[in-house]
């Protein structure tokens, strides 16, 4: 297996690079910091254009018909520019919910509880007043329901400013989409893809840090010339291409069938890629002292967006139980 990026990859991370620098700078996204609806239309549309959801579909679909390997370096950049908005869901959804691939139709998800006894927590639901589609994974499967028929009460003080969310008592049954199958993939897929945009964010923030540990003077000297500062963005960078090596390596087992296990290799990607964005986002405010923990520094914004992305397509807990649970019976003597 050769992890050296191709011409064409390279290119592609460029380009996407390029297009959020001009589609959505910084001080744009931060713009609708505690909006109800942050996905700006037009933005949407031309992330479509450029292949954001229908780069992994088939041509014969009207896809552009790349690998999962692809789309992780486009969500590699989309998370570095912290753009807003449900951009795993509508990749997924493109060829199964009309309108999702042309950017026309915004498509979210969500994990419903499963069945049994009495549930006392309600489902909180991201970007709600955005959604077109609202996809609902499931224990059979997956099915799609109108957000408008939710009667959804709005939660005011969400972790990140730019995820705006609502929870409701319940989910009415929805239209089926697929089954068991359908929805393995969703969470295996998801997985890796929400890893790319941690990984994205991990980067970023780590040359936020160092950046700021140039120019920030004490003493007389940049505080990068400080070991204990030297240590805290070395650490990041240690951790962001860890993960960053895990993530390709799950998107390319997804590609590649036989070359492991894509399940085992996804749910190790997102836990790496979990711990990095979230504790590179802690360092950066760090490196940062007390104008860190200020709104005016852009730092909290990866760090909060990471907290949240770490509880979609599996939770640490989760995604550490079924890595034990593949351990176990790979090596079944093994206690």
């Amino acid at each position: 297996m050769d992890f050296e990026l191709t011409e064409l990859q390279t290119d592609l991370a460029e380009g996407m690079r390029r297009l959020c620098q001009g589609e959505f700078p910084l001080e744009r996204v931060r713009a609708a910091e505690g909006a109800d609806r942050v996905v700006d239309r037009a933005g949407w549309r031309r992330l479509a254009e450029a292949g954001v959801f229908n780069l992994a579909l088939p041509e014969a679909s009207g896809g552009v018909g790349l690998g999962l390997g692809e789309t992780a370096l486009v969500f590699e950049e989309l998370g570095r520019a912290l753009v807003p908005g449900p951009l795993v869901a509508s990749h997924l959804a493109a060829g199964l919910v009309g309108g999702a691939a042309d950017g026309s139709v915004v498509v979210g998800v969500v994990e419903d509880r499963p069945t049994g006894e009495g549930h006392p927590v309600p489902v909180v639901i991201e970007h709600l007043d955005d959604l077109d589609v609202l996809v609902v994974l499931t224990e059979h499967g997956i099915t799609s329901v109108e957000p408008r028929s939710l009667g959804p009460t709005r939660l005011r003080r969400p972790m990140d400013p730019l995820t705006p969310v609502w929870a409701v008592p319940d989910l009415p049954e929805g239209r089926p989409l697929g089954g068991p199958e359908e929805a393995a993939r969703w969470r295996r897929d998801g997985a890796v893809l929400t890893a790319a945009l941690q990984i994205g964010m991990a980067a970023w923030t780590t040359e936020l840090a160092v950046g700021y540990a140039k120019q920030r003077r004490q003493f007389g000297r940049p505080i990068g010339g400080f070991q204990a500062v030297k240590h805290l963005c070395a650490d990041m960078a240690v951790r962001t291409e860890v993960a960053r090596c895990a993530v390709h390596a799950a998107a390319v087992t997804v590609d590649q069938a036989g070359v492991g296990d894509a399940v085992v290799a996804a749910a190790g990607a997102k836990l790496l890629a979990d711990e990095a964005a979230v504790a590179n986002g802690r360092s950066c405010i760090q490196v940062h002292g007390g104008m860190g923990f200020t709104w005016e520094v852009p730092a909290h914004l990866a760090y909060k967006r990471a907290r949240v992305l770490a509880t979609q397509f599996g939770t640490d807990d989760r995604l550490a139980e079924e890595l034990g649970r593949s351990l176990a019976e790979q090596a079944p003597g093994v206690r």
